[in-house]
């Protein structure tokens, strides 16, 4: 038996004013607002990162050209291949995710070619699991992105202190997100979804449709490396400088 779930919110009540919405949400409690208003399900303190959407969510402006970006990936082919881009506004330390990009079952071909896009001179940030071999090839996984044109950064993502750690890069993640550092578009669903379902078991946390998650992680790892846009990037059209 085949199962699907159906998320919806408040929001796409349309027969509710902004007004009458406002009223609605106001009357939950606040722990139970997520859930009723928005469909969240309320994973208590499995979740990884227990913070309101309306804490993190943006809607589209245009970004100044001289704030750095970066663009992080999760390789992935059962599970999906992953990507974000990452714009850093350093003079306020706040961080702006604005495309993702999820795809399963396809080679390094077609997602550098959805890729490209973003920035020929894009910096990309990239996990550990790229120094293995291709069993056909004998290519590094990194490589064969580099050979469709990504410009992958020579070594594989770390904290600036050095390691690894995925616990390390979610505190980095929850400290900004907790702090107001971390900003996402709004439109970026996809990204969304993985937000809400992603939680812990027994203290551990559950590697599953975590995808842009772990993208968003290793780009913030590796944020050192972004760099400001090229101008040759804007000689062709760039929507995702407009979130």
């Amino acid at each position: 038996m085949s199962r699907h779930i159906t998320q919806m919110s408040i929001d796409d009540a349309e027969h509710y004013t902004d007004e009458d919405r406002a009223e609605i949400i106001a009357s939950y409690l606040p722990h139970e607002r997520e859930a009723r208003a928005r469909g969240i399900p309320q994973l208590g303190s499995g979740r990884v990162f227990p913070v309101s959407e309306e804490c993190l969510r943006e809607q589209a402006f245009e970004m100044p050209g001289h704030w750095t970006v970066i663009g992080g990936m999760d390789f992935g082919w059962d599970h999906p291949y992953a990507a974000v881009k990452l714009i850093w506004d350093r003079d306020s330390d706040i961080v702006h995710i604005t495309q993702t990009y999820r795809v399963r079952n396809e080679t390094p071909v077609i997602h550098a070619a959805h890729l490209r896009p973003w920035g020929e001179t894009l910096n990309w940030a990239w996990p550990h699991d790229g120094l293995q071999h291709d069993k056909g090839s004998g290519d590094q996984l990194a490589e064969q992105y580099r050979k469709q044109g990504l410009k992958l950064l020579p070594e594989k993502a770390t904290h600036a202190a050095g390691g690894f750690g995925l616990e390390a890069g979610i505190m980095d993640m929850l400290e900004r997100m907790q702090s107001g550092r971390f900003k996402v578009a709004a439109h970026l669903e996809d990204w969304w979804q993985e937000f809400r379902l992603y939680h812990r078991k027994d203290g551990r946390i559950v590697k599953e449709r975590d995808d842009l998650m772990s993208a968003t992680r290793i780009a913030l790892m590796m944020l050192r490396f972004s760099e400001p846009k090229r101008s040759r990037d804007w000689q062709q059209p760039k929507p995702n400088w407009v979130v």
